[in-house]
């Protein structure tokens, strides 16, 4: 059928996992039933083996195709446009379903104008294709079991249309008049003595009644009444849907194995919870007003606390559950997102050292303690151990913010970030008097901030460079007004500000360093721009004054979104999407751009 480009995706989830539907009415991705669990459809993997569900009209010649959310909420509906008529898919996955069952995919069919004849296909792979599966028509539903020790659960289709099955796969023709609906219901196999209410006629309506109202009342508890609400509130919603409802835990992204340049070898697997991005996430859901979804997310890193091996020590990154090992593997029997191999699954970066991830955790306790509650006594302790570390450990070489492959270095972005662990440790013990080496951390603190500016200062290129002893420029030092560490007017911020617009931008796109020229990930081959790079750009640029070249650069980059205001991790040269998809780094990143560029343009007014 063809791989479709990146952009051409929209998403839907549960708060378990996600799916991926494309324009042409395709679930080519989806890990069932959780984020990190094996892909059931991978067909953006591997067109001819990864397994799709597709619904789309028979004659597909000069049809023309929309997507677009129902407003406010993660209701998906996408449209097909014909001589014939009009006809529409609407996905969704119940968030909080009749009886409490979970895990299921439904696909409600409609006749809008005209007569539409359909084409239905579910062709599950399970296990990253991997396993081999039976499937049998079973009451009114047809059952996939894949083969094996029974690790990897059926599933089961219900459908209002008669079904066949051929070679494992379920296919269906129907035709629909005006105003005609037919459904489709994708679930995991209920245990034995367990009832499903997917087979009963009046589910799918009110399974869409509670979804709506779900993702609805969810997206009215935000706070932000600014410019741009529309673009914040899409991005608040796929930033709730990367959040585990069971765990707490944010994955970075719904996806893996998405390449940063189309035939490259960076495919990396982004499904699992960085302390950094995560902490991050937390933190701006929390600006918007959500304070439940920061709350889940200190229980989940309290969680890891207690499991820690060393008091105060968290790895970088965790599965979902919280487990510990994310051994890298590759999967050579896919051939890749258009030939893009390896396709990798899990990570190796997670055994990586980078220190910087203690800061963006505290910038995540800072805001759960303005917003949600005071920090616990035991939580304390813990924070009180991982501040010590970092003053003990700030001069260490590691990997980075970019998980660098090529060699450890002293970065400036685990600088900065070290220090701004002390600072917000420092804040939160001040705001309620609690106990901690208070002097020793102001001490350090300080020493931190003289190091950056002696150590990371070039003074004949006027930058803060990447790493010590090097004339690199990196995105990664826009960081630094926006974590209050140097002011956004500063003569060295503005120079270094000015450079960045000079040699690491594209107009409003932003490189987060020249390929070649910065410390080495250890892999061959180019990069688009890093849209969350982007993002901060707009943002510093917001907080030095630069307000009209902030929102022209802000408009632009919208215009790089997708049809439905969704981000992958970069943009090609050709203004395609990169990466994985969607990505929590580029969406926080968008709304606290927002956010600080509506302010700034309020005091202006």
């Amino acid at each position: 059928m063809g791989y479709q480009p990146i952009e051409n995706y929209g998403i839907i989830g549960d708060l378990r996992t996600t799916a991926l539907v494309g324009l042409d009415g395709s679930i080519d991705f989806m890990c069932f039933p959780h984020f990190d669990s094996p892909t059931l459809f991978a067909a953006m993997l591997d067109d001819g083996k990864g397994g799709r569900f597709k619904i789309a009209p028979k004659d597909t010649g000069g049809v023309r195709h929309k997507q677009l959310y129902l407003p406010e909420t993660n209701v998906l509906l996408t449209r097909f446009l014909s001589e014939d008529g009009i006809g529409e898919v609407i996905d969704f996955m119940p968030v909080e379903p009749v009886h409490h069952h979970t895990h299921l995919v439904v696909r409600r069919v409609k006749a809008v104008r005209g007569r539409i004849t359909f084409r239905m296909l579910c062709a599950p792979r399970f296990d990253y294709a991997r396993a081999r599966h039976g499937a049998e028509l079973r009451e009114g539903s047809v059952v996939f079991t894949p083969d094996g020790d029974g690790s990897v659960r059926a599933v089961r289709l219900w459908s209002s249309q008669p079904v066949e099955v051929q070679d494992g796969d379920a296919t269906a023709e129907f035709s629909l008049g005006a105003g005609e609906e037919a459904s489709f219901v994708l679930e995991i196999m209920p245990a034995p003595g367990d009832e499903s209410p997917a087979g009963v006629s009046s589910y799918v309506d009110r399974a869409f009644q509670e979804t709506v109202a779900f993702w609805r009342g969810w997206a009215r508890r935000s706070s932000y009444q600014g410019r741009w609400r529309e673009m914040v509130t899409r991005s608040a919603l796929t930033l709730k849907l990367l959040t585990s409802c069971r765990t707490g835990a944010i994955a970075a992204a719904a996806t893996f194995a998405l390449p940063e340049t189309v035939g490259g070898e960076r495919n990396w697997d982004y499904r699992f919870t960085w302390i950094r991005d995560a902490s991050l996430t937390a933190a701006t859901l929390a600006r918007l007003g959500f304070k439940d979804e920061i709350s889940a997310y200190m229980g989940w890193i309290r969680e890891r606390y207690e499991e820690a091996e060393a008091d105060g020590k968290l790895q970088i990154m965790y599965g979902i559950d919280g487990r510990h090992e994310l051994v890298e593997e590759t999967l050579p029997h896919l051939e890749g997102y258009m030939k893009s191999a390896p396709v990798r699954i899990y990570n190796g970066a997670y055994k990586q050292l980078q220190i910087d991830i203690y800061g963006e955790l505290m910038l995540a306790v800072d805001a759960y303690d303005q917003t949600c509650q005071q920090v616990s006594h035991d939580f304390w302790d813990d924070l009180i151990h991982s501040i010590n570390w970092v003053c003990a450990n700030w001069e260490r070489r590691d990997e980075g913010v970019w998980e660098v492959r090529g060699g450890a270095q002293e970065f400036l972005y685990s600088r900065l970030m070290s220090w701004t662990a002390v600072d917000r440790a420092l804040r939160v013990a001040e705001r309620h008097s609690l106990p901690a080496p208070v002097a020793h951390w102001r001490e350090t603190r300080d020493a931190i901030y003289r190091d950056i500016f002696g150590a990371f200062w070039d003074p004949g290129q006027k930058v803060f460079v990447q790493y010590k002893g090097s004339r690199t420029l990196d995105a990664a030092c826009l960081l630094m007004p926006l974590v209050g560490f140097i002011a956004p007017q500063d003569p060295r911020w503005l120079s270094t500000l000015e450079a960045i617009s000079e040699q690491l931008t594209d107009d409003s796109l932003v490189y987060r360093y020249r390929v070649g020229e910065a410390a080495t990930d250890g892999l061959v081959g180019a990069e688009g721009t890093f849209n969350m790079c982007s993002f901060w750009y707009i943002q510093c640029l917001a907080l030095a004054g630069d307000l009209d070249r902030a929102q022209l650069f802000f408009e632009k980059i919208h215009g790089f979104a997708n049809h439905l205001g969704l981000y992958a991790e970069e943009m090609g040269l050709r203004g395609e999407q990169l990466g994985n998809v969607p990505q929590a780094f580029t969406h926080l990143g968008l709304i606290n751009a927002a956010i600080a560029l509506d302010a700034a343009l309020a005091d202006r007014a």
